[in-house]
């Protein structure tokens, strides 16, 4: 029989229109405008004390809040009531707090609670639409290069002993030198023609003085640009593997300059984690411990992080690796059920881990968690309090163990808390910072602009679909009022497939909607105007319908595959905002096929399929 559907795929049908509606309703529950205060320091947590205080310090700056709460987290959440007092609420608390705590900007969820529990939840909004957060930060360059001539200073040591060349010191002066002492002039002169053969990014410079034979040694201007590019590199592909760590949607990060990167967070819930990870410099070194008898000079004094295992310890100031060796890192518990992290070295850490403790039997060696901060303080400035940042480098032992037996590649790190464990892991897996970064900028993109955005974005929806839905209800009437009841269900799908696969709206996405809308409006135009010439050809209502239909189909399917190769296309090659309008439009082709040509003809099939019928409402005809 012609036009009729079995019944199980009119129940499929329903099924598939029921889940989009279910999946797409959460978007109607906009989030709540909220402070997030999240400790400082892994481990600690926010107390009943802390939030009344952030409370009373709100209160005291009249602004309204409601919904407080401390999470398992760790962390408390307070709901402003007016979203353009969410920055002022975030300043007025982090004065009160200092620095043991972040406050962070966030976005908590009003969602009903059996709609989450069916996994339903609202679509991801770019940065331009639900606001965000811009961070600039600025690579240390002096501190790298610093840290890359001290490398040097201990290389040329080690060289100079190896090539029996005696020297009396070795020291990483200013501007990117090194200054070697030698008692004897021809062995200054063997040490420089080694430099010169071996160290070719080094200019040499020998001065006679009575102290004794200096040999100065400059890095190049061409090498310190080298080192300048690679920390930028290898900075700015760390800070993108920890924002895929985070699972941020759409995140923007690019170079800027000579030694800044900008990031951008759209969608992002939680804030505070978002900037305590990307900002942590946290990185590993491991020293032998000084012997009794070793040169003060040659050592350096460091108190354990963990005051509980004694006051401090005395390092040598040589060090054998650092987490720039480290390949992978995961968290893991010993034997006693306590918190550790395998670590596994590259081919050159591994062998400088071999070498060293085949040597050092016996002794023990310790690991620095090495961190660089930043600590905020308030001066005066003509009457007026300004927040100024101090960078400050914290090196604290995390571990000091006996080496038992020699060890290569693999190894683990024991004398962490649960949560510094996964952390350290992260930070290390991500890749460390071959420089420290510091914020220097940090920018909000305020609710005010994501409302707007987003309303005039919903204006022109729905000043386009208006318009189509007339026009097809007055051309077309009941077959019009069919296809408008299609629309409606596709733009509801559209939404539901976005919500559920994660997929980040944007301005340009919503321009890819309003595309999407024409779109499905001219399939159901191309079958009705093919159903219209059949009803001219002679064909009956029922075989009109049914060669409509099918004649149409293969016309639409290959316009909308090419639509979807260039939407694929523009995803694969574009970037941000071009991206977003391809997500839309490609979700946006398959939700229309669907409801342009399944759902429009099963809603025709109810209504006239299966009786007889003398005319069609499909106007001019």
């Amino acid at each position: 029989m012609l036009n009729k559907y079995p019944l199980w795929k009119y129940l499929l049908i329903v099924m598939v229109c029921a889940l989009g509606v279910i999946y797409s309703l959460p978007n109607l529950y906009p989030p709540d405008a909220a402070v997030q205060i999240t400790p400082a320091k892994s481990g600690d947590a926010v107390d009943e004390y802390t939030l009344n205080k952030a409370l009373s310090a709100l209160d005291g700056a009249g602004v309204v809040y409601f919904g407080e709460e401390l999470q398992e987290s760790k962390t408390a959440l307070i709901r402003i009531e007016d979203p353009d007092l969410q920055l002022q609420a975030k300043g007025v608390i982090q004065r009160e707090l200092g620095d043991n705590f972040i406050v962070a900007l966030n976005l908590a969820p009003t969602t009903p609670q059996w709609l989450m529990d069916m996994g339903a939840g609202p679509m991801t909004l770019g940065l331009d639409l639900s606001g965000g957060v811009h961070f600039l930060m600025e690579v240390d360059m002096e501190e790298f290069l610093n840290q890359r001539v001290t490398g040097y200073r201990d290389m040329l040591k080690r060289n100079f002993r190896e090539q029996k060349l005696r020297y009396k010191r070795v020291i990483a002066g200013d501007e990117h030198r090194i200054d070697v002492k030698f008692s004897k002039e021809d062995v200054r002169d063997e040490a420089e023609n080694f430099v010169r053969r071996e160290y070719p990014e080094f200019l040499t410079k020998t001065q006679d003085k009575e102290d004794g034979f200096w040999l100065e040694l400059q890095l190049t201007a061409a090498k310190i640009k080298e080192f300048e590019d690679y920390a930028l590199k290898q900075n700015l592909t760390t800070i993108r593997n920890r924002v895929n760590e985070l699972g941020v949607a759409e995140p923007l990060v690019q170079r800027q300059g000579r030694n800044r990167i900008v990031i951008e967070l759209p969608g992002v819930q939680d804030t505070a984690a978002a900037k305590k990870t990307l900002g942590k410099a946290a990185n590993l070194e491991f020293r032998l411990e000084a012997l009794s008898s070793a040169s003060r000079f040659s050592t350096e004094e460091y108190s354990f992080k963990d005051p509980t295992r004694g006051r401090s310890a005395r390092l040598e100031k040589a060090i054998i690796v650092t987490g720039d060796n480290v390949s992978d890192a995961k968290p893991s518990f010993d034997q006693n059920g306590q918190p550790m992290v395998e670590i596994t070295l590259d081919g050159t850490g591994g062998a400088m881990m071999g070498q060293v403790t085949k040597k050092s039997l016996k002794r023990r060696m310790a690991v620095l968690f090495v961190e660089h901060k930043v600590r905020t303080r308030y001066e005066n400035q003509d009457g007026e309090e300004v927040a100024v940042e101090d960078k400050y480098v914290e090196k604290k032992i995390i571990s000091l163990a006996t080496i038992q037996g020699v060890f290569g590649s693999k190894f683990q790190v024991t004398g962490l808390e649960g949560p510094e464990a996964s952390e350290l892991a992260l930070l290390l897996r991500a890749g460390a910072l071959a420089a420290p970064m510091y914020f220097v900028e940090e920018r909000t993109v305020g609710p005010s602009l994501g409302k707007e955005n987003i309303q005039l974005g919903v204006n022109s929806v729905q000043i386009g679909l208006a318009m189509v839905l007339i026009f097809m209800l007055v051309y077309y009437r009941t077959f019009g009022l069919v296809a408008n009841i299609a629309l409606a269900f596709n733009l509801t799908l559209l939404l539901a497939v976005m919500s559920v696969i994660g997929a980040t709206l944007t301005l340009p996405g919503i321009a890819g909607i309003v595309l999407t809308v024409g779109m499905a409006v001219d399939a159901n135009v191309l079958i009705f105007a093919r159903i219209r010439e059949e009803l001219k050809a002679g064909l009956n209502p029922q075989q009109a319908i049914h060669s409509g239909y099918d004649k149409a189909f293969l016309t639409i399917l290959d316009a909308n595959i090419t639509t979807l190769i260039v939407a694929v296309i523009l995803f694969a090659v574009g970037t941000g905002p071009v991206k977003g309008f391809a997500v839309t439009l490609s979700i946006g082709i398959i939700t229309s096929m669907f409801t342009a040509i399944v759902l429009t003809r099963a809603m025709i099939n109810m209504i006239y399929g299966g009786r007889r019928v003398e005319k069609l409402s499909i106007g001019g005809v």
